[in-house]
């Protein structure tokens, strides 16, 4: 998502759709990943993503989860279906952005339970969620751990910045309230992951002269997501990179004022920042852009189909095993003239990422 807080899923409706728009959701249903022959017979090299570890967060298919099924036009929704469609192209498992679905569907909200069932009908397991943090209330996170446990996920986390804020203190409580909580979901077995956006790897104001209210108006260099990390407890707090803004924030960020006031240029590298800290990252974003005349510098494709090295990066940090790597792409829904364009673009996603090897595997 291109903000620091994450929407519950988005209620589209499609209400009218042409002949051309139920034949197209005729022709995406139960299609197989045409890189499943490599994966069968290891040709190829050994797979950057392990088959098992294909996943996707359903933040990408938000308007398909969330649309009534519609007979007349042959559009199919909720998560029985989007289950079926995504268990077909090869994901085997699924980052959660929400838990409901048009009522419509059971005449009621459907229930963790329900879900939990639908996922195991369809060889799927949940890897994570992402929820909204309310660390004055640690009862609602509790509540939130009985459904990640109902669910069988192993990680829960916010797309919330820890905070705002530039300077050193207000990162240091931040850190304090993401312990606390990670305290909780380690006493369930469940860990908490933050998952960035752009502006977490923006530089600090942490030296330099101070202003009117004692706070420091230059940098050191340090960037705030890279502070948090000597905050928080490594078996207390773990991180989700989303691969995509990790390049926008080497694309926005790149210069800062030190202390003597000279400009000093400093490109944000993603991998280096995942090798650095290697067991705190258990989950990726893998998410494509490509050049744009905007300040993000990119606009978002389906993986594989952009020049955000997610391969590259995926190579590079191994651990194929420990790693769940999610396609997301926040723009893939389409319109009434493409009704189906987020399953579309899951699967060529899939495909695209289906054929990565990594050759220096062995």
């Amino acid at each position: 998502m291109p903000r620091s807080t994450r929407p519950s899923l988005n209620r589209r409706r499609f209400l009218s759709a042409s002949a051309g728009a139920a034949a197209s959701a005729a022709a995406i249903s139960l299609i197989p990943a045409v890189a499943s022959a490599d994966d069968k017979h290891g040709r190829g090299g050994e797979p950057t993503v392990l088959p098992s570890h294909r996943g996707i967060i359903l933040y990408t298919v938000r308007d398909v989860v969330g649309r009534a099924p519609d007979p007349t036009t042959g559009l199919d929704g909720g998560f029985r279906y989007v289950f079926e469609q995504l268990s077909h192209m090869g994901y085997r498992q699924v980052e959660f952005a929400g838990y409901t679905q048009s009522t419509s569907i059971l005449g009621r909200q459907i229930t963790p339970v329900e879900i939990r069932r639908l996922l195991d009908d369809n060889g799927l397991v949940a890897n994570g969620s992402h929820i909204t943090f309310d660390f004055t209330n640690p009862d609602s996170f509790k509540a939130q751990l009985d459904i990640a446990e109902t669910l069988g996920m192993a990680h829960l986390g916010t797309p919330a910045i820890p905070t705002s804020s530039r300077y050193k203190s207000d990162w240091a409580k931040a850190a304090d309230n993401f312990n606390a909580f990670g305290e909780l979901a380690k006493a369930r077995g469940i860990k908490l992951y933050q998952h960035n956006h752009h502006a977490e790897y923006q530089f600090l104001l942490d030296a330099g002269p101070l202003d009117a209210n004692g706070n420091p108006t230059a940098s050191s260099g340090l960037r705030g997501l890279e502070y948090f990390f000597t905050k928080t407890e490594p078996n207390l707090v773990w991180f989700e990179m989303d691969i995509y803004w990790g390049y926008v924030a080497r694309h926005r960020y790149q210069t800062y004022t030190d202390a003597r006031g000279k400009v000093r240029t400093d490109l944000f590298d993603p991998i280096r920042t995942v090798e650095c800290h290697t067991n705190r990252f258990p989950l990726f974003h893998v998410k494509d852009g490509v050049p744009a005349d905007v300040d993000d510098g990119y606009t978002m494709v389906p993986a594989g189909a952009g020049v955000i090295p997610l391969k590259q990066l995926l190579d590079a940090i191994g651990k194929p095993g420990f790693r769940h790597p999610n396609y997301e792409q926040d723009n893939a829904p389409g319109d009434t003239a493409a009704p189906n364009q987020s399953l579309e673009f899951s699967q060529t996603s899939y495909t695209n990422i289906a054929g990565w090897r990594n050759r220096n595997h062995h």
